[in-house]
């Protein structure tokens, strides 16, 4: 054993896949766990810090975050909101997101390349950042700022920053995948259809041609990088599939013929369903137009998910909180709105673990599973939330988390976001 190793006993272990175990043991040696199972046939450790428990699980992912650091789901405040000011609080979100039990994110178009740094060297107090960087999209599409001129939109793209990037032809998308690669992207995010928060493109309506999203695809796949695509429309969930990308973010229309395919190409969905209802309840709160075309996409959403759901297709979670603030720390609803579309609590609970790396393809690494040889990022949660699934969006019932091994939040120590 190491100088650093825990012993986690709890009365119920939830391994992220497979039946969970009453009187259940994690053994943490370093950064690894050694051993996770019945308590009586855990080994010994000798020195181990130990712990008691209600119910000890994996970390969980947010497999679909925005950290933008704006105050309103405006697009306009990247351009007019100093840059250090959305930098300082998106770093607190990520921090709070950790907090909520979420030791990983993979962070789709936003700051979480730089954040993701910044936790790396030690600086930053947060989950492990999987970024994005700049979400990739054609003129006038869902990428696109349709109210600011094309020289503004222009100059926050070449800032490198990660807010968006306009590409429209086969060697503009190769390039702007290389761009992505080059600040430090470790996923490829595409918008593949128009969405509801953007005035002039419509969610139904396909966006990239089949070579363009061929050229993504393979130029990804040349550093071993996944794509997740936003999908609303059902032209734009097919094609992306076929082209090979490893998510399909939102799903918003599936048909049978469709759902058959995704299972084909072992295609995954982010459903983000806690999302499409929160914003649905915004009316009058948002635009008008906005509200009407995300209560359309929320209709045909509900049976998408129910068809997906049915069909067996892996599921991964997403918040897609984009605001920051408030929502941080309820990322967690997203399991009570799966299983309120049809899932088991079990389920849900493997959505936002054991299949959270996979969305990562290539690069995933070794977590999301209460296992030997996993990296040991735990959770104990003050209550069994197979009883109730609510209980993960609520950042209080996470009384202790534990990433890399290390102990970063307890019922008597929470850090500051800044590493001291």
């Amino acid at each position: 054993m190491t100088d650093r190793s825990t012993r986690i006993e709890a009365d119920l272990l939830i391994p992220g896949r497979g039946d969970p175990v009453a009187g259940g043991c994690v053994v943490i040696d370093g950064e690894m766990i050694t051993y996770a199972g019945a308590t009586g046939d855990a080994p010994e450790a000798p020195g181990a810090e130990v712990h008691q428990v209600p119910v000890v699980m994996p970390g969980m992912w947010d497999c679909h975050s925005h950290f933008f650091g704006t105050e309103a789901a405006d697009l306009t405040q990247l351009a007019t909101t100093p840059l250090p000011m959305l930098s300082v609080r998106a770093a607190r979100d990520a921090h709070t997101l950790l907090m909520a039990g979420f030791t990983s994110t993979r962070e789709v178009g936003g700051l979480g390349v730089h954040l993701g740094r910044l936790v790396e060297e030690g600086t930053l107090v947060g989950p492990n950042i999987y970024g994005a960087g700049a979400a990739l999209g054609p003129t006038a599409g869902h990428s696109d700022i349709h109210w600011m001129p094309e020289s503004w939109r222009d100059d926050l793209a070449a800032s490198g920053v990660g807010w968006v990037a306009v590409c429209d032809g086969v060697e503009e998308c190769i390039k702007a995948v290389r761009r992505q690669i080059r600040v430090g992207a470790k996923v490829i995010k595409i918008n593949a259809t128009g969405g509801t928060m953007s005035h002039f493109d419509h969610p139904d309506h396909r966006q990239f041609n089949d070579k363009e999203l061929r050229a993504i695809v393979e130029e990804a796949a040349m550093a071993e990088m996944a794509v997740g695509a936003h999908c609303h429309g059902l032209a734009g969930v097919a094609a992306a599939t076929r082209a090979g990308v490893t998510t399909i973010e939102h799903c918003s229309t599936l048909d049978q013929e469709t759902a058959e395919l995704m299972l084909e190409m072992g295609t995954m969905a982010v459903p983000t369903r806690h999302a499409v209802e929160y914003l649905v309840s915004l009316k009058g709160q948002i635009p008008d137009w906005a509200w009407q075309a995300q209560a359309k996409v929320e209709r045909s959403h509900a049976a998408a998910m129910r068809l997906a759901i049915a069909s067996g297709i892996p599921i991964a979670t997403g918040a897609d909180i984009m605001v920051s603030g408030g929502p941080w720390g309820t990322n967690g609803l997203e399991l009570a709105a799966l299983v309120k579309a049809g899932m088991t609590p079990l389920q849900a609970i493997e959505a936002a673990t054991a299949n959270g790396p996979r969305t990562l393809g290539p690069r995933a690494p070794m977590a999301g599973l209460l296992a030997e040889g996993y990296d040991a990022d735990v959770i104990a949660v003050a209550a069994n939330p197979l009883d109730d699934i609510t209980i993960l969006g609520d950042s209080a019932q996470i009384t202790m988390v534990w990433k890399g091994g290390r102990l970063v939040k307890s019922p008597t120590s929470t850090p500051p976001p800044y590493a001291s």
